[in-house]
């Protein structure tokens, strides 16, 4: 996961920043008020070999993640143990492979 942090940090700065922004600036709302700053951060990380082997390969935590996080938007520290087996999911995956 971190080869993927590095990528999109890298080549999505300015996406990420602003999607960071957005949620902790809507603790409550941040699922609807930053939808589009989310689209805009996926397109530019998803082409990256990596992401889109994390994505194949960790599909099912990071669908857990994702519908824990709707379903708990204003109390999303919930999510952790969903968001440790994605991460621990994503450590897997090896850059090269």
């Amino acid at each position: 996961m971190e080869a993927a942090l590095e990528i999109a940090a890298r080549y999505c700065r300015t996406e990420m920043e602003q999607y960071g922004q957005c949620v902790a600036a809507s603790p409550a709302s941040w699922q609807q008020d930053c939808h589009q700053l989310r689209v805009r951060m996926s397109r530019c990380a998803s082409g990256h070999p990596i992401v889109q082997r994390i994505r194949q390969r960790c599909a099912e935590p990071f669908a857990a993640f994702e519908r824990c996080l709707r379903e708990n938007e204003a109390a999303v520290v919930k999510c952790s143990e969903h968001v440790n087996a994605f991460l621990l999911c994503a450590d897997r995956v090896k850059v090269s492979a």
